[in-house]
């Protein structure tokens, strides 16, 4: 659109400069000329905006995309969490709230142990064993307690919630695991913003972009935690975890 405009301004501007030359009188050529340089101020303007609106449009999108990103990462953290308690994911948010404030995650502790074998003959050795238990407990909500979990589900500056679904695939043959995927759809986090470069953004498909229709975490057809971001938007985790 942009190129064709450019193009079109250009032969434009040479046929109303033929035109002027060759039919204009000279006492009307100022006036035309006024004329024309209001309409290639006009022309610019739209050139400019042309230029500029994909620009704009490539800023506000990752703006609202880093906002959606860290909550749908305080979801899989606290889904993680669950999943090392009840060997499950949470099914809805309710459920996972309620843990982070109400549960605890066992501390566990690995320690050798010394047991006499018999080997046969009356002869006897000392076997070292590997156990675990369980030496004390954390409250889940300590691991949270500078993020705003209550409020993880809803879709920074909308009215929408991320939609959380859970379920069970194999891994290998006979090997059954919990997986989960919580996401949004991209019109939702994008609304407002020039429609024709919503629709190139649902149909996203380079490596540095955030693929598909949607944005997202975990998955239902493999066993991931993963979000379908590209590294940058985890480039400010990088940064926390190296200052601490």
């Amino acid at each position: 659109m942009l190129a064709l405009l450019i193009i079109g301004s250009l032969i434009g501007t040479f046929l109303l400069a033929y035109i002027i030359v060759k039919f204009v009188p000279l006492k009307l050529r100022g006036v035309v000329s006024i004329v024309l340089l209001a309409i290639a101020g006009y022309l610019v303007y739209l050139i400019y905006g042309g230029i500029m609106e994909p620009i704009k449009f490539d800023v506000e999108k990752k703006k609202r995309y880093s906002k959606v990103v860290d909550q749908l990462k305080l979801i899989r953290d606290a889904q993680i969490k669950y999943k090392d308690v009840k060997n499950s994911y949470a099914s809805n948010k309710d459920s996972l709230i309620y843990f982070i404030e109400k549960d605890s995650l066992p501390i566990i502790e690995v320690y050798n142990q010394d047991t006499i074998v018999n080997v046969g003959g009356g002869i006897t050795s000392v076997k070292t064993i590997r156990k675990e238990r369980i030496s004390n407990y954390e409250k889940i909500i300590d691991y949270f307690q500078d993020r705003d979990y209550n409020n993880m589900f809803k879709v920074p500056d909308t009215d929408k919630e991320f939609k959380l679904e859970t379920s069970v695939i194999e891994k290998v043959t006979g090997l059954f695991v919990p997986v989960f995927e919580a996401k949004i759809e991209k019109e939702v986090v994008l609304k407002g913003l020039p429609r024709h470069l919503v629709k190139q953004e649902l149909e996203a498909i380079e490596a540095d972009q955030i693929k598909g229709a949607f944005v997202s975490v975990g998955s239902l057809n493999e066993v991931s935690t993963g979000g379908n971001w590209p590294p940058y938007y985890d480039k400010g985790d990088a940064k926390a975890e190296t200052k601490e």
